[in-house]
Parts: C-alpha cells; sequence; structure tokens
C-alpha cells in the first residue's frame, strides 16, 4: 500500500459529510468536488522537485524555490472526471488539459474507451489523471494503460472515493502509479456503485439527476 495515499484530514471529512448528503444540489455539488480536489492535488504535488533563484525583495535579495518539473497534464476521465479539473488548475494554472473518454459498459462492468484527446509532448510531463470515482477500477486501469501507450511515463491517479477493489485493480495493473483518494469506502453493491459512496458522480456534477 506504500503507493496508496489516502486522506486523513478534518476539513476533508467535513466537506464528504456535504457531498454523500443526496439533499446537496448540483451547484452545491461542484463547489464541494473542487475544495476537496484542491485538497487532493496539495498532496499530489508535495514530491514536485524544486530550484531554487534568487528574488530581490523590497528589502534585499534573498533565495527563494519554484517548480522545477517538466509540463503538467491533467487528464479527466470523462465526464466526471471533468468536475475536478478546475480544482487542480486553481493550484496548477499552467497545466495542460488532455480529455479521456471512457465508460462502464452497465451489463459487463468493463470499460470502453470512445474519445482522447492528449497534450503534446506527453510523454515528457507529469501526468494525473483524476477522476471522481474509483469503483471497480476498470476505467482507470484502461486508462492509464491507454497513456503508457502514447508514452506517458510519469503517472499518478487522483479520486475523491474508492472502493478497496478499484485501488486493488490499479495496483496490480499499475504498481507503478501512485494513488491519492480522499476517501476508501467499504466495498461495491452488486450493481458496481461505491457503497456508502454519493451515487453517480456524474449525473450529480451535471444535474442530470435533477
Amino acid at each position: 500500500m506504500s503507493k496508496v495515499h489516502i486522506l486523513d484530514h478534518p476539513l476533508v471529512k467535513h466537506k464528504l459529510s456535504y457531498l454523500r448528503d443526496k439533499e446537496t444540489p448540483s451547484k452545491e455539488f461542484r463547489a464541494l468536488i473542487n475544495e476537496i480536489t484542491q485538497l487532493l492535488a496539495y498532496e499530489v504535488t508535495r514530491e514536485l522537485p524544486l530550484k531554487e533563484v534568487e528574488v530581490e525583495t523590497p528589502l534585499q535579495k534573498t533565495i527563494c524555490h519554484r517548480i522545477d518539473s517538466p509540463d503538467l497534464a491533467i487528464i479527466p476521465i470523462l465526464r466526471a472526471g471533468l468536475g475536478m479539473v478546475d480544482g487542480f488548475l486553481g493550484l496548477l494554472p499552467t497545466a495542460k488539459i488532455g480529455h479521456l473518454g471512457m465508460y462502464r459498459n452497465e451489463e459487463t462492468l468493463e470499460p470502453v474507451a470512445y474519445y482522447a484527446k492528449l497534450p503534446k509532448g506527453i510523454e515528457d510531463m507529469q501526468v494525473i489523471v483524476v477522476d471522481p470515482m474509483l469503483a471497480t477500477g476498470g476505467s482507470a486501469s484502461a486508462a492509464l494503460t491507454y497513456l503508457k501507450k502514447q508514452g506517458a511515463k510519469h503517472i499518478k491517479l487522483a479520486a475523491i472515493i474508492a472502493a478497496p477493489v478499484g485501488i486493488e485493480t490499479v495496483q496490480t495493473a499499475h504498481p507503478d502509479v501512485e494513488i491519492y483518494v480522499a476517501q476508501q469506502d467499504e466495498k461495491l453493491n452488486e450493481y458496481g456503485y461505491i457503497i456508502p459512496g454519493l451515487g453517480d458522480a456524474g449525473d450529480r456534477i451535471f444535474g442530470t439527476n435533477e
């Protein structure tokens, strides 16, 4: 489990309580996704390398530190992953944004790819794949496999809520990928939904369940 990071912070727990609430409307749900994502982004970027730079303050010159890494790419898994993009951009405004469409066949629960648009030079970038729900892990694992085939070498995965089986699936297929989640839940139900979860994240983000 050394490559799995689960946030344990009062702010995350507090915001998740409202995110789970079935009475939370889409507008507030989107805001909560954004806020929790920013807390995730803080942890995901903790190990970015730094370089020393000389800066002149109003009083004197001093040595400061700035991020010294290749370009960053945020890759949301469509469509729910779009809800996490702004949370990362709030901290990483120069990051490139790719799009990867993966949907889950409701009968087989297997991932199906239908769209991909990635930044140029992804093989040299620090790539962060985002999807609010890591359920079976099939879509995330398939997305990671696709990105590696396109040349991506440095990849992390960020999710809001994960089921144990989803984490295990990704770890088994991609032991090199670090996983960051705000909360690990109990299990999946017979329909492949995370329990207790928060329902269908995409529907709640975009209001298609209202």
